[in-house]
């Protein structure tokens, strides 16, 4: 479904991205773990085309998102949806009208069917009776489920989530990734998940792939992580300050 092949990115001349290479199955979640600020969601955008690759590959079902432009790449992408850090919720707009915007944008449906479709997806994630509230009225948790209705509204094929769970307390951060397990369930969408919620992550992908020094270190399933002999692995996974990453 998702195969990315010697995918390098730079800034300013300091290389992020080093020659990553994966994939991600037809109908799995992949977590793709690893250092803060070290390329992960850059690689989460490099995948979605919301960022240009200086070199290598991201094929979607063979097509490579890399050289596509214009209608192609538009088509292409109409098939994922982007769940955000912050939500990227638009603050002048309601709930409702949030989570109905992607559906006026590109759906064509008319009024009844947009209200319909919108109040069913908040139900889904726990905000019926909320979609006349604006931004500032929410909860971070709130505010995470209701970008994560808006992304999910049109039923995307491809989810990637940009660490859904940031700056959320441990029992909302559980209650988030375990409304993502039950929506992966329903929709059997194909997802990249970024996230620092280890090992709870672990119960609800297939895979992990681990990013490290620009390249991907390690994939496998996720008690095939857990149990790597790779010191780095060990390292990371339990949190450990001595070890050979150094995080001075």
């Amino acid at each position: 479904m998702i195969r990315v092949e010697d995918l390098h990115k730079s800034f300013d001349g300091f290389e992020v991205l080093r020659g990553v290479s994966f994939q991600v199955e037809r109908g799995e979640i992949l977590a793709l773990i690893g250092r803060s600020g070290h390329g992960k969601s850059v690689l989460l955008k490099n995948i979605a085309g919301l960022m240009r690759a200086d070199r290598g590959h991201v094929f979607i079902d063979g097509e490579d998102i890399c050289r596509l432009r214009g209608r192609k790449l538009e088509r292409l992408r109409n098939r994922f949806a982007f769940l955000f850090q912050g939500g990227a919720l638009f603050d002048s707009l309601t709930v409702f009208e949030n989570v109905a915007f992607p559906l006026k944008e590109r759906a064509g449906l008319k009024d009844g069917e947009i209200r319909e479709k919108v109040l069913s997806e908040l139900e889904l994630v726990g905000l019926a009776g909320a979609e006349q509230k604006y931004p500032a009225e929410l909860s971070g948790g709130m505010m995470k489920r209701a970008a994560l209705a808006r992304a999910l509204v049109r039923e995307p094929e491809i989810m990637f989530f940009d660490e859904p769970t940031t700056g959320l307390d441990p029992i909302i951060a559980h209650a988030i990734l375990n409304l993502i397990d039950s929506i992966h369930k329903r929709l059997r969408f194909t997802g990249m998940i970024v996230t620092h919620q280890i090992p709870r992550v672990f119960d609800i992908v297939q895979r992990v792939a681990m990013l490290y020094e620009g390249s991907i270190l390690i994939t496998g399933s996720p008690g095939e992580i857990l149990s790597s002999g790779d010191p780095i692995v060990g390292q990371f996974i339990r949190g450990e300050v001595e070890g050979p990453i150094d995080y001075h």
